[in-house]
């Protein structure tokens, strides 16, 4: 992670599904709202959630192979 500290798959799980749910309420939102200026603002809104999502989910996968090449694989038998 950027800032240094480390975090657990369960965090960025946890992280990944606030982020959707944000993108879940800003679409509905979006939808109650009109005028050129909400409508702006929300998409704003929505794509730098959707940023976060992504990079959260990149974070993820990267934690998933680190900790895949950690794992020692059972000998195998002949």
């Amino acid at each position: 992670m950027s800032n240094g500290s480390l975090v657990t798959l369960k965090e960025l799980d946890q992280r990944i599904a606030i982020v959707r749910d944000n993108i879940r309420q800003l679409i509905e939102q979006a939808a109650g709202f009109s005028g050129a200026g909400d409508e702006e603002r929300n998409a704003g809104r929505i794509a730098q959630q959707q940023a976060e999502l992504e990079r959260l989910s990149k974070e993820r996968d990267a934690l998933l192979k680190a900790e895949k090449q950690a794992t020692p694989k059972p000998p195998t038998k002949k």
